[in-house]
């Protein structure tokens, strides 16, 4: 009887900058070994602590619009007076090769994978419970990253504008509690990689099944 295989997904998490994403991202990786996560290219300094090929692919800007013209972006965007962009091999070898691909990436840059393989895509939106909370966790991550008060009101201002945008994804997660959110995360992954359009191999399987009654 012939083995089931599935293609991979694309597995985005979006939000405002504090919300949570970049934890749920992290736990779902750690408790899935058939996920891998899409590193992405940028423009901006490497902060303390990063590693390059892990964290981002640090680069210059000419070095990312050299990627951009030869096709190698699947996605890019400018954030903050930097550019942002999903490198397309990685990604496309682990989708062939039934590795499930976890994205931290915000509404342009899934808008932009939705056009290219809408039934690749799975889209999900973390949200804050609350406008204080936001601002509470930014203001928390701010002693690490150093970032300035005007950094923060810039996150602020643009969380608005993010959070607009939840009507385009498929799923939303309100993370007021981030154990929780992450098992919210989790079931949404696991019920995306039973759906039957994922399985190959499926009606050779059942007419086997079928043949032996």
């Amino acid at each position: 009887m012939n083995a089931l295989k599935r293609r991979g997904l694309m597995y985005v998490l979006s939000s405002p900058s504090g919300a949570g994403k970049t934890t749920i991202s992290r736990a779902i990786l750690k408790n899935n070994e058939d996920v891998t996560v899409s590193v992405s290219a940028t423009t901006r300094p490497r902060r303390a602590g990063e590693v390059h090929g892990q964290d981002y692919y640090f680069v210059s800007t000419d070095e990312f619009r050299e990627m951009i013209d030869r096709g190698d972006m699947l996605e890019h965007a400018k954030v903050f007076d930097h550019y942002y962009g999903t490198p397309r091999a990685p990604v496309e070898q682990a989708l062939s090769n039934g590795k499930d691909v976890i994205f931290d990436i915000d509404w342009q840059g899934t808008q932009k994978l939705f056009e290219l393989a809408a039934e690749d895509l799975v889209r999900v939106f973390i949200l804050p419970p609350s406008r204080s909370a936001l601002e509470k966790r930014l203001r928390t991550r701010s002693r690490d990253t150093l970032e300035s008060e005007e950094d923060i009101r810039g996150r602020m201002s643009k969380a608005a504008d993010e959070m607009s945008h939840y009507t385009e994804y498929d799923y939303v997660i309100i993370n007021h509690d981030i154990d929780q959110a992450t098992a919210q995360a989790q079931l949404i992954l696991d019920a995306e990689r039973l759906k039957r359009r994922r399985l190959s191999g499926l009606s050779d399987f059942v007419r086997g099944l079928k043949d032996g009654l």
